[in-house]
């Protein structure tokens, strides 16, 4: 379920509005929801994303940017992370659907100990051929990754210590009023820990982390496309405990000159004189792994296409072939000279009147139409 898009998550459509999120959130939690589902981890897994994905979609800004970027957009800006602890997430959600209105919050503050300053699972984007894409390869992945500063043991405050936010005044919640309604959400200054560092940590000057270097090679399979991407499990970023996400390798395949790539078939576009065209010859043309023959159709047509089965993409999750499709493009000469002209009439001469001059049945019928309509 983490691979699904936040859209995926809550069943919803990328053109649904905030009343339908809406909707598809509250169905989806109270299926999940913990006091429904005691003891049971995979519902619990499922109730934390989809709070994740509501909190995305549910905010104009976040949703603008994840549609535009992803997950990884999101980072830096409190959007598109995965809590670390209880059900906390979406507190003013379930005020509002188990008759919360009005005031108190039964939400639990998380303990700034164990709040993360960054996502532990992190993306990098990788460019490879069209050539490395249909065929695979190995590819050495190079990142910076974050881990906690042991200094400030990731508060990113002097000595590790904390002060009670102004902002909240140490509850982690702001309380918005609308109409005779009081809503809460998460501090958006301490981002719901309740502190804030009293003095800036000077190793990570404030940050609660570090940055490293570090490499990875990974084997790229056959037929991996524009936009997909590999998980590199515990290469991600480090947490306070030492837990280590997952790196995600997104790729970027470039374009090839002269095949394009649809799904796990592959075009390509075929010059063809027209005298070649109207014989039906055979002509040799590349394939993605050599030549093959072409037999033309007796007066093929411009743009028409011809079908080589199994000679296109191997599906990137093993489920056979693609098809390779040749699309014909017909040229025709700029210039002719007298002894090509004569040629020429007389090949049209050879021909009977409806196949060498057909528009000229087509002209005569019309034009006694027309004379009819004057009688």
């Amino acid at each position: 379920m983490e691979d699904l898009s936040y859209y995926e998550i809550l069943e919803v459509s990328k053109n649904a509005d905030k009343t339908t999120i809406k909707k598809a959130y509250r169905k989806m939690a109270k299926m999940y929801h913990p006091d429904k589902n005691a003891g049971d981890s995979e519902a619990e897994h499922k109730f934390k994303l989809c709070n994740e994905a509501y909190q995305c979609l549910s905010d104009e800004k976040q949703r603008g940017i994840y549609d535009r970027y992803g997950k990884e957009g999101l980072q830096g800006m409190g959007g598109g992370r995965q809590s670390s602890g209880g059900f906390d997430d979406l507190g003013s959600m379930f005020e509002d659907m188990f008759s919360g209105f009005g005031g108190g919050s039964s939400h639990r503050r998380q303990d700034p100990a164990d709040m993360e300053k960054y996502p532990l699972d992190m993306n990098v984007n990788i460019s490879i051929s069209f050539q490395e894409a249909i065929f695979g390869c190995e590819k050495e992945v190079k990142f910076k990754y974050k881990s906690s500063c042991s200094d400030c043991k990731g508060t990113g405050a002097k000595d590790a210590k904390l002060s009670p936010c102004k902002q909240c005044d140490g509850q982690g919640q702001v309380y918005v009023k609308q109409g005779f309604m009081t809503f809460s959400q998460t501090c958006p200054v301490c981002n719901g820990a309740g502190s804030a560092p009293t003095d800036p940590c000077k190793t990570c000057k404030g940050k609660g982390y570090k940055e490293s270097s570090e490499s990875v090679t990974i084997k790229i399979p056959k037929g991996i496309d524009n936009g997909n991407r590999l998980r590199v499990s515990g290469k991600g970023n480090i947490g306070k405990k030492g837990n280590r996400g997952d790196l995600y390798v997104t790729f970027n395949v470039k374009a090839d000159k002269h095949f394009q790539r649809d799904d796990n078939d592959v075009y390509i576009a075929i010059p063809v004189f027209f005298t070649q065209a109207v014989a039906g010859d055979s002509v040799t043309i590349p394939s993605l792994t050599g030549e093959l023959e072409l037999k033309l159709d007796v007066g093929t047509k411009d743009k028409q296409h011809f079908r080589f089965r199994g000679e296109g993409i191997d599906d990137v999750h093993g489920h056979g072939k693609g098809d390779l499709i040749v699309q014909v493009d017909i040229t025709y000469p700029k210039k002719l000279n007298a002894k090509q002209k004569e040629l020429l009439s007389q090949l049209q001469d050879s021909f009977e009147m409806k196949e060498s001059k057909p528009h000229e049945s087509v002209l005569d019928s019309a034009i006694d139409k027309m004379k009819n309509w004057f009688k």
